[in-house]
C-alpha cells in the first residue's frame, strides 16, 4: 500500500510542477501571473504579491533537488531573479509587500510574514545551487526582521511596518485576520524560514532565536488545555481570539517538530513529539464524514469549509503522528483526506487544485487557481514531504 500511495503523490507533485510550469510564466512582463481563475482564464494586469513569488521559488528549489531536472531549476532561477530585482527593497531593506504586473512598487510596507518566506524560499534555492549571494540575502533579511520586528521585552515578533520600518495601523495579512501586534501565524513562519535558514548556516545566535520561538509556541500559542493554537494577541501577549484553524493546528503540529530536530535537541523534540501527537488528537475532531478537514471553529460556529491549503497540511500532520506514535487512528486520516483530496480537490479537468469546497462540497465559485494566496507551496510541499517518509 506505501508503494502506491507514494507513486501517486509522485504523479501528484509532477501534475502540480507542469500545471505551474505550463501556466504562470509571465513571458511579457516577467516573472509569473498574478492571478488565473478556475479556467485558467489568465489576468495579465493582475497583481503580483512576494509571498505567491517567494513560495513558486521554494517549491521548484525543493522540487529540483529531487528530480534534477533542468526545467525546474529554470523555474527557481526565473522567481529568484524576479525577486532579487523587484520584490527585494534596495534602501531600506526587507521585500515590498507586492508590486504591479510590471514589476512597480504596490504595496510598500514590510508584513514580517513576507520577509520569513523570503527567507524561505531563497534558503531553499541556495540548497539547490550553493550560490553565496543567496545565503547573503537570507542573512540580511534575517538581519531585518530581528534588528525591527523582535520584541525584546515580551519575546516573540511584531507584525507589520511602513516600508522605513516606522509604525502601522494596519498590521493584518489580510482583511480576514484581527489587527493585533503579534499573530501565531507570523511566528510559524518566522519559524519555519529559520529552521530552513540553520540547515545551511548553523550559526548559534540563528539556533538561540530558534529555541525561543519554540518557547513562545509551548508559552503562549498553544493552548494546552485544547491543543489547538490561540491565533492573535496584543504584544504581552494576551490572546485576543476565539477561532480554532483547524489547518494551522495540524501544520504546526510537524512543523515545530521539524525545527527541534533541525537543532537536535533531544529534550526539544521529545517534548514537540508528544505535542504534535496532541494537536493532532484535537485535529481529528474537525474532520468531516467524508474524511476532509473543515477550516474553522469559532465559539461553537462552524466554518466547513474545505481549503485546499488545509487538506494538504492535514495529510503530513497525521502522517508525521502516526510515524511518532504508531497509532493507526493517524495512518487512516491520512488515508482518509487523501481519497477526500482525490475526490474533491482535484481538478480533474483543468489541472491543479481548487481554493475550496463549500459546506455541502460544492466547488466554491470565484476562487483563484493561481493567486497572491493560492501557491503550489502547501500540495507540493506535503507531496514532497510524504513521499520522503513513505521511502523511510
Amino acid at each position: 500500500m506505501g508503494n502506491q500511495i507514494k507513486r501517486e503523490f509522485e504523479k501528484e507533485l509532477d501534475n502540480i510542477l507542469k500545471y505551474w510550469t505550463r501556466y504562470t510564466v509571465d513571458g511579457g512582463n516577467g516573472g509569473f501571473y498574478g492571478r488565473i481563475d478556475n479556467h485558467n482564464t489568465i489576468d495579465k494586469l493582475a497583481v503580483k504579491g512576494s509571498v505567491l513569488n517567494s513560495r513558486i521559488l521554494w517549491t521548484f528549489s525543493a522540487a529540483y533537488q529531487y528530480t534534477q531536472l533542468p526545467e525546474h531549476l529554470a523555474i527557481a532561477w526565473r522567481s529568484f531573479h524576479y525577486i532579487e530585482d523587484f520584490f527585494i527593497d534596495k534602501e531600506f531593506g526587507g521585500v515590498y509587500w507586492s508590486v504591479d504586473f510590471t514589476g512597480k512598487p504596490l504595496d510598500t510596507k514590510k508584513q514580517v510574514y513576507a520577509i520569513a518566506f523570503a527567507i524561505y524560499g531563497i534558503t531553499e534555492f541556495y540548497k539547490a545551487v550553493r550560490h553565496d549571494e543567496m545565503l547573503k540575502l537570507a542573512k540580511m533579511l534575517f538581519g531585518c526582521i530581528e534588528e525591527y520586528s523582535l520584541d525584546p521585552i515580551n519575546g516573540g515578533y511584531l507584525e507589520a511596518f511602513s516600508r522605513d520600518w516606522t509604525d502601522l495601523e494596519d498590521l493584518r495579512l489580510s482583511d480576514k485576520d484581527a489587527n493585533e501586534k503579534k499573530t501565531m501565524n507570523t511566528h510559524l513562519h518566522i519559524l519555519e524560514a529559520y529552521t530552513n535558514l540553520y540547515r545551511v548556516w548553523p550559526n548559534e545566535d540563528l539556533g538561540k532565536k530558534i529555541r525561543d520561538l519554540l518557547e513562545v509556541f509551548d508559552r503562549y500559542i498553544i493552548d494546552k488545555q485544547t491543543y489547538h493554537l490561540n491565533l492573535f494577541f496584543d504584544e504581552n501577549w494576551h490572546s485576543k481570539s476565539k477561532i480554532i484553524s483547524f489547518g494551522h493546528d495540524i501544520e504546526a503540529s510537524w512543523l515545530l517538530l521539524e525545527a527541534a530536530e533541525v537543532l537536535g535537541d533531544k529534550n526539544l523534540i521529545d517534548k514537540f513529539k508528544l505535542l504534535g501527537v496532541e494537536m493532532a488528537t484535537s485535529t481529528i475532531g474537525g474532520l468531516d464524514k467524508k474524511g476532509g478537514l473543515n477550516y474553522e471553529l469559532e465559539v461553537g460556529l462552524w466554518n466547513k469549509e474545505k481549503h485546499w491549503w488545509v487538506q494538504a497540511e492535514a495529510m503530513v500532520g497525521f502522517l508525521n503522528a502516526f510515524q511518532i506514535s504508531g497509532k493507526h487512528i493517524f495512518y487512516d486520516r491520512f488515508e482518509e483526506c487523501w481519497q477526500f483530496i482525490k475526490q474533491y480537490i482535484l481538478d480533474h479537468q483543468n489541472g491543479e487544485w481548487f481554493w475550496g469546497l463549500n459546506e455541502d462540497f460544492s466547488v466554491m465559485p470565484g476562487q483563484d487557481k493561481v493567486g497572491f494566496w493560492k501557491c503550489p507551496y502547501h500540495n507540493a510541499r506535503a507531496s514532497l514531504e510524504i513521499i520522503k517518509r513513505l521511502n523511510c
